[in-house]
């Protein structure tokens, strides 16, 4: 007998993603639900060679699932997590809503996995912000190896990363430019069709983006609060992939070629890397693939222990929808999703 899981939010871009990995790592699922807003109920999604109709989160019985995969927004997390965690079903969370919450495990299985064992403080684990969860990847074995100091990290993301609606923009902007229809941001600050925009989400009082700043806290609890890290986030007009410039400071000396070889064979990494023959990964080449992909892996010659490489991955898989599976998978692997309800959640 498989468990019984809620996607909720089935209808968004890493809902679809969701239901699609799911039948696609063919998770042991005897009941699988789409659940969504009230003004998506009866809208039907895919899931295999199956067609699901989207329930309505408000009169949901959460009690009837072990498992909810959420993907709303951190509003919506925040007024369900806790009531289906008093149902007695464990919630995997993608926003940002419960990521920093001392008592919520952030996790990302090929780097802290056994963290998903604290999920019983409160019935919810966090996802990653889509650029950390490619990034600690990239990182983890290079700290488990020598130590990692200090991180420099500049970012290139999809504008899937802001969701449908933001696709659409790009779609639209890039059309009408050339029918000579003026481009009118809605979902991004200016316009990005043809151009690149060095904000995501809102400014802070120091001068960093909350999105550089995720990428710094999240980091630290991830792997080590000892890592220093600085970011600069940059939205570009690609649909699908994020991308990042990585530069490093290990605590020990590593050569590039030592580098290469450790996180060719490293969880969740596939390393393509030849410059000689023009081999490194792209956005558009990495879409629909489960994997990391690090390239580019080089000295940089202006620090003591420096090293640089480039990281790109499916936003939508690895930074979101993937790695929530992933997450499902280890608490199976470690028998904490059963047939049977977990204990509710009690004041």
């Amino acid at each position: 007998m498989g468990t019984r899981i809620a996607i909720v939010g089935a209808t968004g871009n890493v809902g679809r993603e969701l239901l699609a990995i799911l039948d696609e790592r063919m998770f042991p699922a005897d009941e699988v639900h789409a659940v969504a807003s009230r003004r998506s109920l009866g809208k039907e999604v895919s899931f295999g060679d199956r067609t699901l109709k989207c329930q309505d989160i408000e009169s949901f019985d959460f009690s009837k699932v072990d498992l909810v995969l959420m993907s709303a927004g951190g509003s919506t997390a925040k007024q369900w997590c806790p009531k289906i965690a008093k149902a007695g079903a464990i919630t995997i969370d993608n926003s940002s809503a419960w990521r920093m919450d001392p008592d919520v495990p952030l996790v990302v299985p090929e780097c802290n996995g056994e963290a998903v064992m604290d999920y019983k403080k409160k019935m919810i684990i966090a996802n990653p912000n889509c650029s950390t969860a490619q990034l600690v990847v990239a990182l983890k074995p290079l700290h488990d190896a020598v130590g990692v100091k200090r991180v420099v990290c500049s970012t290139y993301q999809s504008v899937s990363g802001a969701g449908k609606d933001a696709m659409d923009e790009l779609w639209n902007q890039t059309r009408g430019i050339y029918v000579n229809d003026e481009p009118t941001p809605e979902i991004f600050q200016k316009e990005i069709a043809f151009n690149v925009i060095p904000q995501i989400d809102v400014f802070m009082d120091d001068g960093f983006t909350k999105e550089e700043w995720k990428m710094r806290v999240e980091t630290k609890k991830i792997i080590d609060e000892s890592i220093e890290l600085v970011a600069t986030c940059v939205r570009v007009p690609v649909f699908v992939g994020h991308s990042e410039a990585v530069s490093v400071e290990l605590n020990a000396p590593m050569s590039a070629k030592e580098a290469q070889d450790l996180l060719r064979e490293s969880p969740g990494i596939m390393l393509v890397d030849d410059p000689e023959e023009d081999l490194y990964i792209t956005p558009k080449e990495c879409v629909g693939d489960w994997a990391t992909f690090i390239s580019r892996v080089r000295k940089d010659p202006t620090v003591e222990n420096g090293l640089m490489f480039w990281c790109v991955s499916d936003n939508l898989r690895k930074g979101a929808a993937l790695n929530a599976v992933q997450i499902a998978e280890e608490l199976l692997n470690r028998g904490v999703i059963k047939p049977e309800k977990q204990p509710a959640v009690t004041d």
